[in-house]
């Protein structure tokens, strides 16, 4: 028996030969909502992006569909509950991305503390103002991890190599287990704004999680802090982001993600001391490459009903 596999959002040849071994392979790479109801009933399975959304309408409409697989680490565009309801499996790809995106976390903080894109922008219209351009130095300050799974885990150990300190706040890991991934754990969320020059959110979009970082949040920050988010959009209050900056209490913020995405050109992306980027945390060649590759042997292995790594629901 051959499944037939539907993709809304593209795979790397490499993932795609994989899925060939087994099965028949639809590459419908930026199909809108309306034709994926009318096309999903014939699959067995659908990889998907960010992008897509896999509703409980979507799954209503598959009723061959045995497993949602997911080219990346959130599940926020899945409904989780739905498909557990109608017995389909969700699987994901959740270490594809780590170096990926704790690179672009590391190079967000680097460009906001030498004025990165100010620079280049002086310069590509013909200025040279080297003096006025003093940045400041990320080596001997403190880097805040919210959330110490394998992406912030990973940006503490980068940023230590450069010589910060890294501390740690996540309420799900014991103290012990986050100072065994590198980081001097902290019991409240409230320390670690009161102590960290710069702060990188790496937590999921949850109902508890949606605009944690508030108004009230950025008050508890330290004058001038730096704040990263290549996690998710949402996490942020961006209205209270951008008061925060305007006030001058922020000296920057790098976003990769958003609450509405494409934001379009937004007061918070156009200001001047936010670094901005199109949710490419995961797109490297390598990364792209990896995740291709893990999702395609762990939808293959949920249609054969072998064990799996990283099961969702």
């Amino acid at each position: 028996m051959r499944w037939k596999i539907l993709l809304t959002d593209g795979l790397k040849a490499e993932g795609q030969a994989i899925l060939s071994q087994a099965a028949e392979v639809d590459d419908r790479n930026g199909i809108d909502a309306e034709a994926l109801l009318e096309i999903i009933g014939h699959y067995d399975a659908v990889i998907v992006r960010s992008r897509t959304k896999i509703t409980a309408e979507v799954l209503e409409a598959a009723p061959n569909l045995k497993v949602v697989g997911r080219a990346g680490v959130g599940v926020d565009n899945i409904d989780l509950e739905a498909a557990k309801a109608r017995g389909v499996t969700v699987v994901n790809a959740p270490q594809a991305s780590t170096q990926a995106v704790a690179e672009l976390a590391l190079g967000m903080m680097l460009a906001l503390a030498r004025r990165l894109a100010e620079a280049d922008a002086s310069m590509k219209r013909g200025e040279w103002r080297k003096k006025q351009l003093t940045g400041t130095e990320l080596h001997g300050k403190t880097l805040g991890v919210v959330g110490m799974g394998r992406i912030g885990s990973r940006v503490g150990a980068l940023a230590k190599a450069i010589g910060m300190r890294v501390v740690g706040y996540d309420p799900l890991i014991p103290a012990e287990e986050i100072a065994r991934r590198g980081a001097e754990p902290l019991a409240e969320l409230d320390e670690l704004y009161a102590q960290a020059d710069v702060i990188t959110l790496h937590v999921p979009l949850t109902p508890q999680t949606r605009g944690m970082v508030n108004a009230a949040a950025f008050a508890k920050m330290k004058a001038g802090a730096f704040i990263i988010c290549a996690a998710r959009g949402g996490v942020i209050d961006e209205a209270a982001l951008y008061e925060a900056l305007e006030s001058g209490h922020l000296g920057g913020a790098g976003l990769d993600v958003y609450a509405t995405e494409p934001p379009g050109a937004s007061p918070l992306v156009s200001h001047p001391r936010v670094i901005a980027t199109p949710h490419i945390g995961a797109q490297t060649r390598e990364a792209q490459v990896r995740v291709a590759a893990d999702i395609a042997t762990e939808v293959l292995a949920a249609l054969k009903g072998e064990a799996l790594r990283w099961k969702v629901v």
